[in-house]
């Protein structure tokens, strides 16, 4: 098997398997008073020092959540809660991930403006063009780091920076899902109030993720009922799923700039395979390189996605969220119209190696010598 499907989810790693056995072995609430349920609490609290320490945050600033979907909800309605009454402008991207999109889609209905800005011919959406549409009226700015469909990197540091320095109040978000503990950086560095993550898509379980919350800044809980975690998010804990996110954060804790450096490669060696194959178009390839979006002209991407299952080699047509659906992210980034519905996202993980890329193109040359073409 030839996984590079890693945007969508990854495969956990033996650390993580491991410390969800342990999770649950400790089988305690950590809501519990008693020996048990404290053995459960100081877990947890090991796993949020982990994830606190990845970013450069406190640990009283990092809440557990479901995953980064509940993530981005908690601190879209939440900014809303808290300021939508006086200010109805958000600022966002055209590319968000649909659990950010969304979300500010509902608020759009209920009566906020709403301001959507779109990659440049580079992919690329400057500083200044998200400070120019924040206002007075503005109570929140939403900006992915890495999207999740090209790869694309934005600067959301820069941009947050001269938001912050004109207009201290609007809240800031950041979905760094697909940065996290494969891009460098630090709460510091971003400058966003509130950021989402993952567990999945960095070799831990499905079911967990993160939301950040920088001390001082209010939201207001999502999720009520027994008041866990500090009252913010209601719910017993789970024990063991977060306890194989944290091993999953310490056990690429000293090799994100590492990875990074073989992921490049790897990247590069995929460009260099499909241009001598000559049929196949790199769409956007300079952003993260754990993310490459191609073309294979004349071929769709659900007839070839499902002729590379067949050999072993799973890759995904676009967002996986999409299910199929035609993506309007890959329109915003400029892709052709032609090679719109050709599209493959290629996403690696650490493990993937030079021969995993080779046996992709391969079959690619395959499919190209066998299957029926896109009438054009």
């Amino acid at each position: 098997m030839i996984y590079l499907d890693n945007a969508a989810t990854t495969k956990p790693c033996h650390e993580a398997v491991e410390a969800v056995l342990k999770g649950l072995e400790c089988f305690g609430n950590p809501s519990s008073l008693h020996s048990l349920g404290l053995e459960a609490e100081n877990l947890l609290n090991e796993q949020r020092e982990a994830v606190a320490d990845a970013i450069g945050a406190q640990d009283k600033e990092i809440f557990f959540t479901s995953g980064a979907t509940e993530s981005s909800n908690t601190a879209i309605f939440g900014a809303f809660a808290a300021h939508g009454k006086r200010k109805r402008r958000i600022v966002t991207t055209s590319v968000e991930h649909p659990s950010v999109a969304n979300p500010i889609s509902k608020l759009e209905q209920q009566g906020c403006e709403v301001i959507r800005l779109s990659p440049d011919e580079n992919g690329q959406i400057s500083p200044k063009a998200v400070l120019d549409a924040v206002n007075e009226d503005t109570f929140l700015v939403s900006m992915m780091l890495v999207n999740n469909e090209v790869g694309a990197i934005f600067d959301v540091g820069g941009a947050f920076a001269l938001i912050k320095k004109k207009y201290p109040q609007v809240v800031t978000h950041c979905d760094c899902v697909q940065g996290f503990m494969k891009i460098p950086f630090s709460v510091k560095k971003l400058g966003a109030d509130l950021i989402s993550l993952s567990g999945h898509k960095i070799y831990a379980p499905k079911g967990v993720g993160a939301l950040y919350v920088k001390s001082g800044v209010h939201i207001p809980p999502f999720m009520l009922g027994g008041g866990q975690e500090k009252g913010f998010r209601s719910g017993t804990e789970s024990v063991p799923l977060i306890c194989g996110f944290g091993a999953a954060v310490r056990a690429l804790s000293d090799k994100v700039e590492i990875n990074l450096e073989r992921a490049r490669g790897v990247q590069a060696h995929l460009i260099e395979k499909c241009a001598e194959n000559g049929g196949i178009a790199v769409n956007f390839a300079h952003g993260s390189p754990y993310i490459t979006s191609i073309s294979v002209d004349g071929l769709k991407s659900e007839v070839l996605l499902h002729f590379l299952e067949k050999k072993g080699i799973f890759v995904s047509s676009g967002s996986a969220c999409s299910k199929g659906k035609k993506s309007s992210v890959i329109k915003e980034f400029r892709v052709p119209e032609k090679l719109s519905d050709s599209v493959l996202r290629i996403s690696i993980s650490a493990a993937t190696t030079n021969e995993d890329i080779d046996a992709l193109i391969g079959a690619v040359g395959e499919a190209q010598g066998s299957l029926a073409r896109i009438k054009k």
